[in-house]
């Protein structure tokens, strides 16, 4: 089975998307499946590269918005997609911009079967532009990347059952299947580390710092919280906010709601795992998401969750307690949960063994074979 994967940049970092993709090809092909793919290069010549690499397209004064927003456009070559498409069994699209659309016009001239990944909403497109939640891009967007591409798919992976609601609700032609991204699971179960909410009580929030990951929500909880005094926040990713946090943070300081500085950094995956692991709490913050896998991978050490919810977040399926939800953006509900579970130490050790247990639940082992399941039905029915 020959896949190609077609995305626009796959190695950016602390792109969610870009890491899905890296990480799903690799298990691809442990399972013996030819998975390859056709992108932008790699900036980082050391790096690895696609294996139908892509000169990058810099659009005229947007450019610096979509880089700090870890995201790269690549330049459509129709030599490089034809050669690429007819080598492929099925073209598997990570997207629905002008690059998939133009792929997708020559694999069905080339009759080759087609699937699709659900990855983004069109809210994490307008907020990424300044836009509010409601806006007039959001429905012209998703019915654009509804007509062009995923309509000419014969199935579409949704990560979570929110995004399978969602484009039920808008009319998607293709056969639907939940399918998480997935997670790289130890062997062996986590045993969680029993916690007291001691001095500092350690706080994480990790994600790329934008508007629409809602970080802002936790900075202004902060206030409400009878423990500001006691929190230690650690944020972990960058991105476009990233300065406009930072002073947010320092602002509290200077007024003395916090007494301990809040964290900022860029972490790699092994630093992420050490700092769930001595953590009190994480909370995530997003008000649209359509799965928000860095749930899971702070979960998986061993660490209770504070998840917003709400129409357009996929995360809020991993909670597995009422304490463990909040209405997104509400940052009053968001301290009055934080403050319930430093008050109930015994409780929040006991249900981090049951988050740490739950993740079991989402090994990406299984993904990849209800995905290759998949890959398999649309061979068939483009026969």
């Amino acid at each position: 089975m020959r896949v190609l994967f077609v995305c626009n940049n796959a190695f950016a970092r602390g792109n969610g998307l870009s890491a899905s993709i890296r990480v799903t090809m690799q298990g691809l092909k442990e399972q013996g499946v030819d998975a390859r793919l056709m992108a932008v290069r790699n900036p980082d010549p050391n790096g690895p590269q696609p294996d139908f690499p892509l000169k990058h397209f810099k659009f005229p004064i947007f450019e610096p918005l979509i880089y700090t927003n870890g995201f790269a456009f690549a330049r459509a070559d129709k030599r490089v997609i034809r050669e690429a498409v007819a080598w492929a069994d099925v073209i598997h699209f990570e997207e629905a911009m002008p690059l998939q659309i133009i792929v997708r016009k020559i694999a069905v001239e080339l009759g080759k079967a087609r699937t699709g990944t659900f990855h983004l909403f069109p809210h994490n497109v307008a907020a990424n532009l300044g836009l509010p939640k409601r806006n007039p891009l959001n429905g012209p967007l998703v019915r654009w990347w509804k007509r062009d591409v995923f309509d000419y798919c014969s199935h579409v992976q949704c990560p979570t059952e929110e995004v399978e609601r969602y484009l039920r609700a808008n009319g998607f032609k293709a056969e639907l299947r939940v399918i998480s991204n997935g997670l790289d699971l130890p062997a062996e179960p986590v045993v969680a580390e029993p916690k007291q909410p001691g001095d500092p009580i350690e706080i994480l929030c990790i994600g790329r710092l934008a508007s629409e990951k809602s970080q802002n929500t936790l900075l202004q909880a902060i206030r409400y919280s009878r423990y500001a005094d006691r929190i230690h926040l650690q944020f972990a990713g960058n991105g476009p906010k990233a300065r406009y946090y930072q002073k947010m943070a320092a602002r509290l300081l200077d007024e003395g709601v916090l007494k301990i500085p809040a964290s900022f950094g860029f972490f790699s995956a092994d630093e992420l795992r050490a700092l769930a692991r001595k953590s009190y709490l994480y909370i995530h913050c997003a008000w649209v998401e359509v799965e928000g896998l860095s749930c899971l991978e702070a979960t998986r050490e061993g660490i209770v969750p504070v998840i917003g919810e709400g129409e357009l977040i996929g995360t809020s399926v991993f909670s597995l307690c009422p304490e463990s939800l909040y209405p997104s953006c509400d940052s009053r509900a968001l301290a009055e949960r934080i403050d319930w579970w430093i008050e109930h130490p015994e409780e929040r050790n006991r249900m981090a063994q049951r988050y740490a247990d739950a993740t079991r639940g989402y090994d990406i082992k299984d993904s990849i074979k209800a995905l290759v399941a998949m890959f398999q039905d649309a061979i068939d029915a483009a026969k």
